[in-house]
């Protein structure tokens, strides 16, 4: 793993940014927690209070910005945190929910985070995803597991405006380059943008 200068490991791609009719920045490092298990049982419950954080609802986003937890499936929620913060509250989860049937898993080094600016993001994802994107399918904090182009993704809009894209680190390079081909400027359809 390439190291940032003397600051530990690098995010996938420093400082990788693309300005089309939407801005694509990835997003640098950010420390996240796996978590499996029965999300309505009081030891789930008990591993995300460790780290601050709610069992968040259906597809939905609990938290925001650098501290939140994403629904996932049924049984697995992803906890997102400042990452100098993760082996500690890893270590206060796990003692939250000892003895219980719940897994626990550092993932920092394994994701890659896109951010995602503009009034178009929708369009940018619509794209490449077959996610409904419609303000209505998908309102600002929640959450959709789903395909870009040819890999699996995650994202959420904290707000309109603005998108949030996690994917495994090892196709950062290729989903940078299509939220960059899909945001380049002549490519605009105008759909799922506010008029």
């Amino acid at each position: 793993m390439a190291e940032a200068a003397g600051n530990g490991p690098a995010s996938a791609l420093p400082g990788a940014v693309f300005e089309g009719y939407v801005l694509v920045a990835e997003a640098g490092r950010l420390g996240m927690i796996a978590l499996k298990g029965d999300l309505a049982s009081e030891p789930v419950a008990a591993a995300l209070a460790a780290a601050g954080l709610a069992v968040p609802g259906r597809r939905r986003l609990a938290g925001a910005g650098a501290r939140a937890a994403a629904w996932f499936a049924p049984d697995e929620v992803l906890a997102m945190l400042p990452e100098a913060e993760v082996a500690e509250t890893l270590a206060a989860m796990r003692a939250a929910a000892a003895g219980a049937h719940v897994t626990l898993a550092d993932v920092t080094d394994a994701r890659a985070v896109f951010e995602l600016s503009g009034d178009a993001v929708r369009e940018v994802l619509a794209k490449l995803s077959p996610a409904d994107l419609h303000p209505d399918a998908l309102p600002p904090g929640e959450v959709r597991r789903t395909r870009a182009a040819q890999v699996p993704v995650a994202f959420w809009l904290p707000e309109e405006g603005r998108a949030r894209l996690v994917c495994f680190r090892s196709v950062a390079g290729y989903v940078f380059d299509i939220l960059s081909l899909s945001a380049a400027p002549g490519g605009e359809a105008g759909v799922l943008s506010p008029r």
